[in-house]
């Protein structure tokens, strides 16, 4: 039998190797969600409004590692994101938190997602953030991972 202490640090350095090599280059110039209200442009009308389907399974695409990357399961309205590594061994939760979902089709949309401190707590490897920034455009979703002091971009497709 494995101790847990043995496991808490093999899930931790998994996910800061996940964080750290898999993650391609970190983007200064992203949008925050302010600055994107900011800059909307003009309306459709509402028969054209068709929102971006953000439901369903996404798994990081600038993942360098051959076995580690995130994966995220997005429902109506919420969002949970995982680190995996060990080949798809090992999971560890980084997110979990609920959203509003978008209701028109600007683009990028940007959304701040409400952690659910309930499901973190416990979680070795989830955020401890109120909220975070996610952000959909051209059929990818990116978010920003901080672990250790340093920031990486994860970008994620749909499966």
């Amino acid at each position: 039998m494995i101790p847990k202490k043995a496991l808490v640090a093999v899930a931790a350095a998994g996910a800061i190797v996940v964080l750290l090599a898999g993650c391609s280059t970190l983007s200064t110039s992203e949008k925050t969600p302010e600055a994107v209200r900011a800059t909307g442009t003009s309306s459709p009308t509402p028969e054209a409004v068709k929102p971006p389907e953000l439901a369903g399974e996404w798994k990081q695409n600038n993942s360098a590692s051959a076995d580690g990357w995130m994966t995220a399961t997005i429902t109506a309205n919420t969002i949970t994101a995982n680190f995996v590594t060990n080949g798809g061994d090992t999971t560890s939760l980084f997110w979990a938190g609920s959203f509003t979902p978008p209701s028109d089709d600007s683009s990028p949309y940007v959304w701040t997602s409400s952690r659910d401190e309930a499901a973190t707590e416990s979680a070795l490897l989830a955020s401890t953030d109120a909220t975070k920034d996610f952000s959909y455009e051209d059929s990818e979703i990116s978010f920003p991972v901080t672990i250790a002091g340093s920031t990486a971009t994860v970008r994620m497709s749909r499966e």
